[in-house]
């Protein structure tokens, strides 16, 4: 007897959303490496990704820039101000001391995601390896419910994993 395989919710367009901090002359490849380890040791594709998130001032850095394009989405800056009023759970003061916010890639990724966000993976470092400092982090966040939409979340409050575009988890 075959069993009935039980229908999952699949999102109309990509739902997840990375939110990416970086210092000035970060290169593509060390921001799209990081992304995409992080994307991998969470079980998430590249193809559920909906934007990148980041600070207003790193907004034109071409690494940032060309990430975004590398991944086929938009990058989306937001003012320190707004960034330092979410609550992150990896803060930097070297961030504070820089920018005044004490969190980029988490503050932006949640900010992103909208009411209802979750952070699925909380900031991480890139490891650029030969003795050269991290130049990037980044945290990813799925996006809450949107208006309208039913909220599909199960009753522990987590919502149920979906596939994403190209397949992926």
């Amino acid at each position: 007897m075959t069993e009935a395989v039980p229908e999952v919710d699949r999102p109309q367009r990509p739902d997840l959303v990375v939110g990416v901090g970086a210092r000035r002359g970060v290169s593509v490849a060390e921001v799209t490496g990081l992304v995409a380890a992080a994307l991998a040791g969470a079980g998430l594709a590249p193809g559920c990704i909906a934007e990148l998130a980041t600070v207003e001032a790193k907004a034109g850095e071409p690494g940032l820039l060309a990430a975004a394009e590398r991944f086929g989405v938009p990058l989306h800056g937001y003012g320190a101000e707004m960034l330092a009023a979410v609550e992150v759970t990896n803060p930097s003061m070297a961030a504070l001391s820089a920018i005044g916010t004490p969190g980029v890639a988490e503050a932006a990724a949640l900010l992103a995601a909208g009411p209802g966000g979750e952070l699925l993976v909380a900031k991480r470092r890139s490891e650029p390896g030969g003795g050269r400092p991290s130049s990037a982090t980044c945290a990813i966040a799925r996006r809450g419910p949107q208006d309208g939409q039913r909220d599909s979340r199960s009753r522990n409050g987590r919502r149920p994993a979906v596939a994403c575009p190209d397949g992926a988890q």
